[in-house]
């Protein structure tokens, strides 16, 4: 019994046993010990041996989560030859834990060229929609459009302001104000020709100017003449002229 102790006790002493766990004990009973020659450092093989019991039962707590996370990012990864064993080593979960790594990796691989294939499509979409035929015109193009942008969003902002309308208004009813407006424009310059030209009837609208057109050419014609005769320049002048002439 003492050599399968001093054997404990000697792996226990090895440096590749895990640190803290050698602990002689101190006090009155350790003197006690060593005075009668007795103490060898097994008092403390008990509570180590617990330890490394409760680590063991622990290690396979910890191989089962380890699993049941590697099936969640590897489904089609079902083979595992440490389910059967008893005990389970660190190797065991380290294995896990090297395949769950490589799998990210590799997701983390495909996520950047999925995203370079994104971005590539995103280009292709800009030069269809842009009439833009090579890669060297993109951001040329992109500063252009970027400066129609803003000139669209000044006047859009002077309109609402000039047709008093809340500045969340869409650009439709803008266009629609903007009608209304010209509808009312419209209208007021027929009834001021119709008032100018004393009709209501749009054919003698046209009637009267067709009078005017004959008439205007002619009258045109002789004031010039008269401007000529009288060699004076403006047309306020022509009556004065001729009454001086008589």
């Amino acid at each position: 019994l003492l050599k399968v102790l001093s054997h404990i006790d000697s792996i226990l002493r090895s440096p590749r046993a895990p640190p803290l766990i050698f602990r002689p004990s101190k006090g009155p009973v350790q003197n006690y010990i060593k005075e009668k020659g007795q103490g060898c450092g097994f008092e403390h093989l008990p509570l180590t041996i617990e330890m490394w019991a409760d680590q063991l039962m622990a290690l396979k707590d910890l191989h089962r989560s380890l699993r049941k996370l590697s099936l969640e990012l590897l489904p089609w990864n079902t083979a595992d030859p440490q389910d059967k064993r008893e005990s389970i080593r660190v190797e065991d979960l380290q294995l896990i834990v090297d395949g769950i790594l490589e799998e990210l990796e590799n997701k983390e691989k495909n996520s950047q060229a999925l995203s370079l294939q994104t971005l590539s499509a995103i280009v292709s979409h800009f030069q269809k929609l842009f009439d833009v035929n090579s890669l060297n015109g993109v951001y040329p193009r992109m500063n252009e459009v970027y400066i129609k942008l803003g000139e669209m969003t000044n006047a859009m902002r002077n309109l609402h302001e000039l047709l008093e309308l809340d500045s969340s208004a869409p650009p439709t009813v803008v266009v629609d104000t903007v009608g209304k407006l010209c509808d009312i424009i419209n209208n007021n310059v027929t009834e001021q020709v119709q008032q100018l030209l004393g009709t209501q009837d749009i054919h003698s609208i046209i009637n009267k100017l067709e009078e005017h057109e004959c008439f205007f050419p002619p009258f045109q014609a002789l004031i010039q003449d008269l401007l000529c005769l009288l060699e004076i320049s403006n047309v306020d002048d022509i009556l004065p002229a001729v009454q001086n002439l008589k």
